[in-house]
């Protein structure tokens, strides 16, 4: 079961990755330059949490089928993050807490470590996207200013501004993290 839940958590974040790569080109594109890197940096973390899924499957090798939903379009801004946020908080209320919990129970540590990077990781994210999408809204850009959007290499935990030390999910080193 737990091998079956990383596969299709692999493909659900393989296309979150993809899909924010588009909705963020689409919002610079529109005049909503910072919600394109907002959305850049969260495809980098998506791309960690597929990696951290694939690796936990290393010794699974061969063909698999996964069933992985995500939202298909192209709108304006706003709809796209609302689309994000739906994905993530999904898979924070309903999708993770269940694979974290079958991990647990059939003892695969690699699985529950890779399950609860993302599942803190996603609150973040949609936190992130809803404070976006309030400002999308009202026809407004994110003030970043010269904060970087910042994204742990190990979990994908996110963070803008300074950074914090170490990472609050993994605990790896702040001078580690990818500055978008």
């Amino acid at each position: 079961m737990t091998a079956d839940f990383l596969r299709n958590a692999y493909g659900g974040e393989s296309m979150a990755h993809m899909r924010y790569l588009i909705w963020g080109d689409h919002a610079a594109r529109n005049g909503f330059p910072n919600i394109g890197r907002l959305f850049e940096a969260i495809a980098h973390a998506e791309q960690i949490h597929a990696t951290n899924h694939f690796r936990a499957l290393r010794d699974l090798t061969g063909g698999a089928s996964v069933c992985a939903g995500g939202e298909f379009g192209l709108k304006s801004v706003v709809e796209n993050l609302d689309w994000a946020i739906e994905g993530e908080l999904g898979e924070v209320n309903q999708m993770y807490p269940v694979y974290l919990q079958a991990a647990e129970l059939q003892g695969e540590k690699e699985a529950v470590r890779s399950f609860r990077y993302a599942l803190e990781a996603e609150k973040i994210h949609a936190a992130l996207f809803e404070e976006a999408r309030g400002l999308a809204a009202n026809s407004r850009d994110m003030a970043l200013g010269e904060d970087k959007i910042l994204i742990c290499p190990v979990c994908g935990f996110t963070h803008i501004g300074a950074h914090p030390e170490p990472c609050p999910i993994c605990n790896v080193k702040a001078s580690l993290f990818v500055g978008f």
